[in-house]
C-alpha cells in the first residue's frame, strides 16, 4: 500500500488542464492558461505534500461493543483524535472478517483541528463463533484535497459472536418471576407426590393410604401422614445433533444456529428455575459434553463449550449419544434432543434407544419445521414443477408426522416449530413440564 497518492480531484484538474491543451492549437491563449494552470496545480500539489498532516498527527483507535449476537445489528465505534491545527477528512475501513457483514465498505467523517471525533459503523453477525477484528485502512487529506494519505493500523481485537437469545428476554425478571410463581418452580407444597420430605401431620378423610408413614403413627399411636413437596433443583440435559440434518439453511441461518439458540435460551431459564444443566453435542462422535450443574460458573462454561458449535457432514450416531447420556444420568431428568426429523433409516435403531431412555427419564424431541414445505403445502400447483415440488413436499411432511406418531407413542414429548419460534416453542413447553410436575 502506497503511503501516499493523488486524489480524484488532483486527476479531474489534471484532465481539465489537458484539455485546454489539446485546444491550444485553436486558440492561441488556451495553451497559456493551461500553462499557467498546470503551474498552479504543481504549486498546490506542494503546498499540500507541505502542510500534512503528517502520519504521526492523527490517531484511530477502535471500539468494540461487549456482547455479540448472530443476526443482531451492532455498531463498531472508532475514536479518531486530530492533534494539529489543520482539520482534515478521513475514511476508515476495516479488514473483512469471516463472522461479521459490514453494512458500509468504509466510514467517512471530517476531523477539526485538535479534536477528537467519534464515528460509528453499523455491523451485522453473520455466523456464530470466535474471530479477530484485524487491521485498519485509514485515508486522510488535508482541505487542499490533492493527495491522500494513507496508514495502517494493525491492531487485532478478539470478537465471539454468540446466538441470539432475546427469546429470554421475553421473560423479562418481572415476567419470568410470575410465570415461574403460576409454573410451580417455587417449592410447591403438593399432598402425596414429589420427592423432598416436607414434614408429618395427622391422618384426615381423603388422604391417600399409600401416604401414611407406619413408623411414625407407630411412635405416636395415632395414624400420621408424610408430607412431601416437588424438589426444586431437577437436571435438564441438553443433547444437540451435529449432524448432515443439521447443515440445511432455513431462511438466513442453518438449523445448527436455531437449535443452538434454543439450548442456550432454556439454560439460562432452567438456571434461574435453580435447575441443573448439561449439555452434550454429537455427530458420528460425542463432540463435547457437560455434565449437570446448577452454579453460575457452569453455566457459562456449557455457553462457551456449545455457543462455536458447527454441523459436521456425516450421519449423527443417535444411539451413541442417547447411550452416553444414559450413563451420565443417575436421576430421573429432562433429557431435550435438539434435531431434525430422524432419518427413516435410522428410526428402528434410535427408537428403540429413546423407549429405553423414556422409562427412566422425561425426553422432549425438539424438532424445526421449514417455512418453505408449509408454504409448497398451502398453495395450489399450476405447473410440472410444482407438482414435484408438493410431491416433495408431501413426503418431509409424512416423514417428519411418522417420526412424531411413533415417538408420541413411547411416551415422549414432541414440539414441532418453525425454526424462527424455536426457543420459545421451547421454553414454552419446559414451563408447562415444570407446571404439571412430570418430572
Amino acid at each position: 500500500m502506497l503511503p501516499i497518492w493523488v486524489t480524484q480531484r488532483f486527476l479531474l484538474l489534471l484532465g481539465a488542464i489537458a484539455l485546454l491543451f489539446a485546444c491550444a492549437p485553436g486558440a492561441a491563449w488556451l495553451g497559456s492558461a493551461a500553462a499557467a494552470s498546470g503551474f498552479v496545480l504543481i504549486a498546490a500539489l506542494l503546498a499540500d505534500l507541505a502542510l500534512g498532516p503528517r502520519r504521526g498527527a492523527l490517531r484511530v483507535e477502535r471500539r468494540v461493543p461487549e456482547h455479540w449476537a448472530l443476526r443482531v445489528d451492532a455498531e463498531l465505534s472508532y475514536s479518531v483524535t486530530n492533534a494539529r491545527s489543520l482539520g482534515v477528512r478521513l475514511g476508515i475501513i476495516e479488514t473483512p472478517v469471516r463472522t461479521l457483514y459490514f453494512v458500509d465498505d468504509e466510514v467517512t467523517a471530517n476531523a477539526p483541528p485538535r479534536s477528537r471525533v467519534l464515528l460509528q459503523r453499523r455491523v451485522t453477525p453473520i455466523a456464530r463463533g470466535p474471530d479477530t477484528l484485524g487491521a485498519l485502512y485509514v485515508w486522510y487529506e488535508n482541505a487542499l484535497g490533492l493527495l491522500r494519505r494513507r496508514m495502517r493500523v494493525v491492531e487485532p481485537q478478539a470478537i465471539r459472536v454468540y446466538p441470539d437469545l432475546s427469546a429470554v428476554e421475553r421473560y423479562g425478571r418481572l415476567e419470568i418471576r410470575n410465570r415461574f410463581i403460576e409454573a410451580g418452580l417455587r417449592r410447591l407444597r403438593m399432598l402425596g407426590i414429589g420427592t423432598e420430605f416436607e414434614g408429618l401431620r395427622e391422618y384426615a378423610s381423603g388422604d391417600a393410604f399409600r401416604t401414611i408413614d407406619w413408623k411414625a403413627s407407630a411412635r405416636r399411636g395415632r395414624l400420621m401422614v408424610a408430607q412431601y413437596e416437588v424438589e426444586r433443583s431437577q437436571s435438564v440435559m441438553l443433547l444437540l445433533d451435529c449432524g448432515r440434518l443439521m447443515t440445511p439453511y432455513v431462511g438466513v441461518q442453518r438449523k445448527i444456529d436455531y437449535a443452538v439458540t434454543a439450548a442456550l435460551s432454556l439454560a439460562s431459564i432452567a438456571a434461574l428455575a435453580s435447575d441443573r444443566v448439561g449439555a452434550a453435542a454429537f455427530a458420528h462422535e460425542i463432540i463435547t459434553a457437560r455434565a449437570p450443574r446448577s452454579t453460575a460458573a457452569s453455566l457459562y462454561d456449557l455457553s462457551q463449550s456449545i455457543y462455536d458449535l458447527e454441523p459436521r457432514f456425516e450421519e449423527a450416531n443417535y444411539s451413541k449419544a442417547l447411550a452416553f447420556t444414559g450413563r451420565q444420568l443417575r436421576r430421573r431428568s429432562l433429557v431435550v434432543l435438539l434435531t431434525d426429523v430422524v432419518d427413516p433409516i435410522a428410526q428402528s435403531i434410535v427408537l428403540g434407544e429413546l423407549a429405553a431412555l423414556s422409562r427412566k427419564h422425561l425426553v422432549l424431541c425438539l424438532f424445526m419445521n421449514d417455512a418453505a414445505v408449509a408454504s409448497v403445502l398451502e398453495q395450489r400447483p399450476r405447473t410440472i414443477d410444482d407438482v414435484y415440488e408438493l410431491d416433495v413436499a408431501l413426503g418431509l411432511a409424512h416423514e417428519r408426522r411418522s417420526a412424531a406418531a411413533h415417538l408420541e407413542r413411547l411416551g415422549i414429548i414432541v414440539v414441532d416449530a418453525p425454526a424462527r419460534s424455536l426457543s420459545v416453542a421451547l421454553i414454552d413447553q419446559y414451563l408447562r413440564i415444570k407446571q404439571r410436575g412430570l418430572l
